[in-house]
């Protein structure tokens, strides 16, 4: 018997060769490092029994290359999406944020302030990152209702969508959020317009394959979930 929720597994990428080096490269294409790789096996084996319809990235390097990990036990195609592409970080990309702040602290102030709306030259904001992956994402959860997904996109990106998806403030989805490499997490969509955060930022596949996946909700916080809740359910 099918699923009565669409199951988006929404995944960050492994680590890549710059994550020490705390460079902007949104929209730089780096490669994923040994330990992004070993990251993303482990997660790999973590979702093997799982059953998945789809499995859905960012066309860049780091992301297709966590993806097809993922999708070897499950002999699918990793199908690429443009909208859940990074964060595009302008004229900053590929400096640190030190550099940044020290070549163009105007810029920096006004974006420590407001992520969400301010962009640097050449860049993207946090807004105009949402308009596109949020109905990315959701078009998928249209496409395969009923069904699991697996989703690899990147941190802000992922940020931004579940802000957006929870009612988050979104110009404090860097202070509020985080997103490890390789990190899952797990969003159950009753339907396109109501979803529910199941699993945040977990990375226990780390150091342990295997680990117990949470189940869906059923009959819990409220009715639009389930229309069995019992009335004293808060």
């Amino acid at each position: 018997m099918s699923q009565s929720h669409t199951r988006i597994f929404l995944i960050r990428h492994g680590a890549t060769v710059l994550t020490a080096e705390d460079r902007f490269a949104g929209e730089t294409d780096v490669l994923l490092s040994d330990e992004g790789r070993e990251q993303a096996r482990r997660l790999s084996a973590r979702l093997s029994t799982e059953t998945i319809a789809g499995i859905y990235a960012s066309p860049m390097t780091r992301t297709m290359e966590t993806a097809r990990l993922l999708a070897e036990p499950h002999g699918l195609q990793v199908q690429p999406r443009e909208g859940l592409k990074e964060i595009s970080h302008g004229h900053w990309e590929q400096m640190t944020r030190a550099d940044v702040e020290a070549k163009f602290p105007k810029e920096a102030q006004e974006w420590e302030q407001d992520p969400y709306t301010f962009a640097p030259p050449g860049g993207e904001s946090g807004l105009a990152v949402t308009a596109r992956a949020l109905p990315t994402l959701i078009e998928l959860v249209r496409r395969h209702p009923g069904e699991n997904l697996l989703v690899v996109s990147h941190k802000a990106t992922i940020r931004l969508l579940l802000s957006t998806l929870l009612g988050f403030d979104p110009r404090r989805y860097r202070d509020n959020l985080d997103q490890s490499p390789a990190a899952l997490n797990i969003v159950d969509f009753k339907d396109p317009a109501r979803a529910r955060l199941t699993l945040f930022n977990d990375t226990s596949h780390y150091t342990e394959a295997g680990l117990a996946i949470p189940c869906a909700p059923t009959a819990r916080l409220s009715k639009w979930w389930s229309d069995a809740v019992p009335h004293q359910a808060i």
